[in-house]
């Protein structure tokens, strides 16, 4: 829906109080209240002429014109009469207080469709139902059931939850936080958090985004959203609802392990998103990313005038995931030099109550220097001669030339406030206790680890990354049609063979006989599992047994596994055994997994495995697709990574799981088929890694029909749809292709062949410096809302980034912007010319109505293409001119 109708809701110029009452108490009167006194306001009620003095409208259809915003305040039922007339008015900007829909039953969800078709038929924009309502101090708007303003600020508040919503906003007020924005979403039958970030994300009032989250709608969109803001403006969410009481079934460890919220928490990660873990800590967040610097990593330095709060900002580090910075030996002599002999010099640095400003200041700028510190928390305790305000006056200026973040906890009330003021006038966060401020650093080092991943630059690694699968999705369709959702072992391998993950030889054998024959050829020892389609778990029922050297010992094996089974599952059926070689003494056992999340879609699951995988519950949880840097972080993000950072030659241990991890968010990518997967174990065994035991789940809907492209994943994967050949006019060949963050190297030198012409029509200024930022802007897009198709010249082994054609999509998600360059020594061979073809292909298929570009209007060669293409030319802003080509 277009963006420039959230306008109206957010920057309205007229507004309908729908409900508007006289009635002490209500909602109707504490929105009439809230905006009557605003021009253009109107009131609406049917059984008032008048209204505190001020005129009032029978109905919507009476009004001179159609306001830009509707608030509407009536009983349930009644909302959607109400809201048709609005939609035939022209209302365009609508925001339901009133409660009773869908979360009040079957009635109220009836309510909520027709409330949703209404808006539909109409092209209007609905915050709400059951919503408190916005407010904009910047407007002097508030549109909403509470009748407190707080100031203003640059932070956007986005709350699912009213009474949190208006509880929070008290306390704001209270600590004269300001806010851009104050926005209650409520049901989110149409406005939800995708849309807000959206906006908000663009709004030059907003400098942060704050969310209290209790479940998202549209993952897809939200993630997108998020993915696209969270590089140039904090996002900042808490979640409720960590702990769920009940869960699905599931077949799979992975399904197990990798529960809701901890999917919601890579989903945050790799959105950029910080997760705090409660309201206060979300506004400490905000205020500390406003005000500090980013810190390199997670250790800290402490300097206090008191030995207690040094010793309780430790636990508390420790307790957080920091690390307390160990000091250099040049470190500890400048201190032992600058500081008396009573002070102690190591981390915490505690100079003691009798300390001077100077020796306070010291130490700190001191502990800034050293490279083993990433940021410095200083404490003041109300004691000795030191006061509050000189221990202040004595830090204030380091913060103008500490790249590092300085943390003040002034600790007390009314003893240590002129203390406080000092430092926040100055620019800096203040917290009253330690623990406070170790979470604020803490929080401040995951937003700049969570932003380090979104702008990071991967590694290409040789993965194949289409092999054979149409033979595996028949297999898929015709276990499915017999009935079955559960793969043998057999067939999990066979699938992850294909992916070039692989595992030792699998035979099913039928009877002690022939496990005794295939055990000789395969050579002991070997292990023997129950064979069948009805079971998953097969240890659990008795259905393994290890460590077998003989030809008796495996018909013995045999006999055992079918008594135990038959005694434990009785109605299984038992197919046989699968005999496979025993795999003895391995490094690491790990698990590679993959379910299907009901709101996050396919995640992928990384951890330590085995049989006690559930005891250890060393997991992480990301999403396909993957590549180089996503797969690090998500091992990254366990403590069995520190294991394998530290074996030998774990350098290439690493970069085997990376590709591993690859090939299996290809066959996610792949296979929305798939359920629930697990490799538990995945053995390190000589240097090789072997998918020791394998299972999967198909959703057998989805294996039989054909599924929409890509419905199973939440972040859209490369698009090889649009990759082709073809030809410069000079002959040679050229790969066009859409863009990869592997690319970044290739784009920097693209740009080295541009002069100053191509780069002034290109870019609209004189030449600069590009930025990684700026080139990770480029390489790393959301493929849902952007795309950008390179041209690749290989010459002589070389591998040369040519032109680069890029269409991004308007918010309104009709219409898009396009722009195309082409490197100097490849000018004038008729790159341009298919590029902007490429781009209108895509924004075919894509559904777009039009596309448009601003071009110089000295750029002639660009304006006679456009022409050629069928593109209208008009007029633009200063010495541009605007093309436009119509689609529909």
């Amino acid at each position: 829906m277009p963006a420039e109708n959230l306008d109206k809701l957010f920057k309205p110029d007229t507004v309908a109080v729908i409900g508007a009452s006289e009635k002490e108490g209500s909602v109707g009167r504490t929105l009439t209240e809230n905006l009557i006194d605003r021009e253009g306001t109107y009131l609406i009620n049917p059984n008032h002429e008048s209204i505190l003095d001020h005129e009032c409208f029978q109905s919507v259809s009476e009004l001179p014109e159609a306001p830009d915003l509707g608030v509407i305040a009536i009983p349930a039922p009644a909302v959607p009469d109400v809201l048709r007339e609005c939609g035939e008015k022209g209302v365009r900007g609508i925001i339901i207080i009133s409660a009773g829909f869908g979360e009040a039953g079957e009635k109220g969800e009836e309510l909520e469709r027709k409330v949703a078709n209404i808006r539909e038929e109409y092209g209007m924009r609905i915050l709400g139902p059951n919503c408190l309502g916005i407010i904009n101090p910047d407007q002097n708007l508030n549109a909403s059931i509470t009748d407190q303003m707080p100031e203003r600020g640059k932070v956007t508040f986005l709350s699912q939850s009213g009474a949190l919503a208006s509880a929070t906003l008290d306390w704001a007020i209270s600590a004269q936080f300001g806010f851009s924005s104050f926005v209650s979403v409520g049901n989110m039958v149409d406005i939800d958090f995708s849309d807000l970030i959206d906006y908000f994300g663009r709004d030059p009032n907003t400098s942060s985004i704050l969310m209290y989250v209790e479940a998202i709608q549209n993952s897809r969109r939200f993630m997108s959203a998020a993915r696209s803001f969270a590089r140039t403006k904090p996002i900042m969410a808490v979640k409720s609802g960590r702990h769920e009481e009940g869960a699905r079934a599931v077949a799979s460890h992975t399904g197990s392990l990798a529960g809701s919220d901890e999917v919601y928490d890579a989903a945050f990660k790799r959105a950029g998103i910080t997760r705090v873990d409660n309201i206060e800590d979300l506004f400490t967040c905000s205020e500390t990313l406003a005000k500090q610097s980013f810190p390199g990593g997670p250790r800290l330095a402490i300097v206090t005038n008191a030995g207690g709060p040094g010793a309780m900002a430790t636990d508390a580090l420790i307790d957080f995931g920091g690390e307390l910075a160990e000091l250099s030996e040049e470190t500890l002599e400048k201190l032992s030099e600058e500081l008396p002999s009573r002070a102690s010099i190591v981390n915490p640095v505690d100079v003691t109550g009798d300390a001077q400003p100077s020796e306070y200041r010291k130490s700190t700028e001191v502990c800034l220097s050293d490279d083993n510190v990433d940021g410095v928390l200083c404490i003041y305790a109300p004691q000795g001669q030191l006061s509050p305000e000189d221990a202040a006056n004595a830090i204030v200026d380091l913060k103008e030339t500490s790249k590092k973040p300085i943390l003040p906890c002034w600790m007390g009330a009314e003893k240590v406030r002129k203390g406080q003021e000092i430092l926040r006038q100055n620019g800096f966060s203040v917290q009253s206790t330690p623990e406070l401020s170790v979470k604020a650093y803490m929080y401040l080092n995951r937003y700049a680890r969570n932003l380090e991943r979104l702008l990071e630059t991967p590694e290409e690694l040789p993965i194949d990354r289409t092999p054979p699968k149409y033979n595996l999705k028949a297999m898929l369709r015709r276990i499915a049609r017999d009935g079955r959702e559960v793969l043998t072992e057999g067939e999990s391998k066979k699938i992850l063979r294909t992916y070039g993950i692989s595992g030792p030889k699998v035979q099913v054998a039928k009877s002690s006989r022939e496990a005794a024959q295939y055990a000789s050829k395969i050579g002991f020892p070997v292990v023997l599992k129950v064979h069948s389609y009805d079971i998953t778990h097969k240890s659990g029922v008795g259905g393994v047994i290890l460590d077998l050297f003989s030809r008796e010992e495996v018909k013995e094996a045999y006999d055992k596994i079918m008594e135990r089974v038959k005694e434990n599952e009785p109605s299984a059926e038992i197919i046989g055994v699968t005999v496979q070689k025993m795999i003895r003494n391995s490094d690491v056992e790990l698990i590679l997994g993959s379910k299907k999340d009901p709101v996050f879609k396919s995640v992928l699951m990384f951890g330590k495995g085995g049989t006690d995988v559930e005891y250890y519950g060393d997991t992480s949880v990301s999403f396909p697709p993957m590549n180089q840097t996503l797969a690090r972080r998500l091992m990254e993000d366990t403590k069995v990574y520190k294991y394998l950072r530290n074996m030998e030659n774990s350098g290439e241990i690493l970069r085997n799981l990376e590709e591993y991890l690859i090939k299996l968010s290809q066959l996610i990518i792949d296979f929305p088929e798939i359920r629930e997967l697990d490799i538990n174990p995945l053995a390190l065994v000589d240097g090789d890694f072997q998918a020791l035991d394998a299972r999967m789940v198909v959703d057998t809907d989805l294996a039989i029909e054909e599924p929409e492209e890509n419905e199973h994943l939440v972040i859209e994967p490369y698009p090889r749809k649009y990759i082709e050949e073809w030809k410069l006019d000079d002959g040679r060949s050229v790969t066009l292709r859409p863009i990869r963050p592997e690319d970044e190297p290739l784009e920097y030198e693209l740009f080295d062949t541009f002069s100053e012409e191509t780069w002034r029509y290109r870019f609209f200024g004189p030449m600069k410096e590009v930025s990684h930022d700026d080139m990770v802007r480029f390489t790393n897009i959301d493929y849902r809302r952007e795309m950008a198709i390179i041209g690749e010249l290989n010459e002589d082994g070389e591998r040369k980034m040519i032109g680069v054609g890029r269409l991004i999509i308007d918010p309104d998600g009709d219409s898009g912007e396009f722009a195309v360059v082409v490197g100097d020594p490849w000018q004038g061979l008729g790159l341009g010319e298919k590029l902007t073809d490429s781009i209108i292909g895509i924004a075919e298929d894509k559904g777009l109505d039009s596309i448009w570009a601003a071009i110089m209007k000295r750029n002639s060669r660009m304006l006679n293409l456009c022409k050629k293409l069928g593109f209208e030319i008009e007029r633009g802003e200063d010495d541009t001119v605007r093309a436009v080509l119509k689609l529909r």
